[in-house]
């Protein structure tokens, strides 16, 4: 009955409506900036509303590394090669994480553990394992590419303009006498994006032998 709703509901708020809000804040001022009083403040309601629908702190966070991850799983599951599935996600989390810079630090620190990033990891284990994988292999390679992305995309970020690794800054101070194979390898080495591709497909080409026998297809 409505007179039975709680104030949560009464504001017409929902979990999703407020880790929105959570993630446009953190992205315009940081997590710092993240706090259950300021989310309120920004939803006009009381900070104690809240927790209807988000217990705490904790689970507030979880649930954005939630919003990040669950936004570039699809990509995975449409693909009918397991490695145009696993390029696509790589891509996607690259693009996602990018855009969303103040929120590597979490996907970092804390697990995914909610429903919704657990059935994402269920059904990536369901469309490896139809290609052949073993359901603890696949794990390993979903940890693996994840990994792989998210280390590139905090690398790339705390560079800066100095680029991947600060590798201008690298060349402008480097001696090519003392060190030539290194300044020619820096001088006429691939660029960022480039060399993500170039280690991105090693890793792809490494999981294949772990396939069963009876799986043909790529």
């Amino acid at each position: 009955m409505p007179g039975n709703r709680t104030r949560g509901q009464r504001a017409g708020l929902t979990r999703s409506a407020i880790l929105e809000a959570a993630l446009a804040l953190a992205d315009r001022e940081g997590l710092k900036a993240l706090s259950m009083r300021r989310l309120g403040a920004e939803l006009g309601v009381e900070a104690m509303t809240l927790y209807h629908h988000v217990p705490g702190k904790d689970a507030l966070l979880d649930g954005l590394v939630e919003q990040l991850l669950t936004r570039v799983a699809p990509p995975v599951f449409e693909s009918g090669s397991w490695r145009d599935g696993l390029r696509g996600y790589a891509d996607a989390l690259l693009a996602a994480l990018l855009a969303h810079p103040h929120l590597i630090p979490l996907v970092v620190t804390r697990p995914a553990v909610t429903p919704a990033n657990l059935r994402a990891m269920e059904s990536g284990l369901a469309f490896l394992r139809g290609a052949g994988f073993p359901p603890a292999t696949a794990l390993d390679m979903l940890y693996a590419v994840i990994g792989f992305v998210v280390g590139h995309a905090a690398i790339q970020v705390s560079s800066g303009p100095a680029g991947e690794f600060g590798q201008e800054r690298l060349l402008d101070g480097l001696d090519p006498a003392e060190f030539p194979l290194l300044a020619g390898a820096v001088r006429d080495g691939r660029e960022p994006r480039s060399r993500f591709g170039f280690a991105l497909e090693a890793m792809l080409s490494g999981f294949e032998p772990a396939r069963e026998t009876d799986h043909r297809p790529v």
